[in-house]
């Protein structure tokens, strides 16, 4: 078995999949996590498998195996661990016996469809990036209906309110004298992109 590369302490104990890298890093703050039997002071500590590190005086566990899951995502779930406003969250829906998952991207409180899942905070990162400009499709309704033109403009990119988007392409799935539904497909997957 190979040793484990020099980490951050509070990458280490999130992949043990007690809490998130931040929670890790308030953690530190809070005086909770020892390495080497010392309390540790600050989240800059770099370590490996010889340390020791402890979490309120309980040695942490053994880093996950990264897993994936899929799931879909109804209308009315946040797609948050918490939310101030008290809406239930994707989270909630989840057996407890997977433990800590975050998602892949994100869907709104509206949207429904295919969100990925991971325990593995890093897998995420690296799946979300705009730079892997990895294919999203969505499915989408509008009002009104449909300027081809817009639509054909789209592909060439579009700025919004100052914000740069990439090349989008959406074709009409089928349209009535009210509304219609599209198919979207981006690559960049920027914060209300398809809105």
């Amino acid at each position: 078995m190979s040793e484990q590369k020099p980490e951050r302490v509070a990458k280490v104990i999130a992949r043990a999949g007690i809490c998130s890298r931040r929670e890790a890093e308030r953690w530190i703050a809070d005086n909770r996590v020892r390495v080497d039997g010392k309390t540790l002071l600050s989240p800059a500590l770099t370590v490996n498998d010889s340390n020791i590190i402890q979490v309120d005086g309980k040695p942490l566990p053994r880093a996950q195996e990264t897993r994936l899951w899929r799931y879909h995502k109804p209308t009315g779930l946040v797609t948050s661990h918490s939310d101030p406003q008290g809406r239930q969250t994707v989270f909630e829906n989840l057996s407890p016996k997977i433990g800590r998952v975050i998602s892949i991207g994100r869907l709104d409180l509206n949207s429904e469809g295919l969100l990925l899942l991971t325990n593995d905070g890093e897998l995420a990162r690296r799946l979300e990036m705009p730079s892997n400009e990895w294919i999203r499709r969505y499915r989408v309704r509008v009002r009104g209906s449909v300027d081809q033109n817009k639509l054909r403009r789209l592909q060439n990119g579009t700025t919004i309110a100052g914000i740069k988007y990439k090349p989008v392409r959406a074709t009409v799935d089928s349209e009535t004298r009210t509304n219609a539904w599209l198919t979207v497909t981006l690559t960049e997957g920027k914060n209300r992109e398809i809105r």
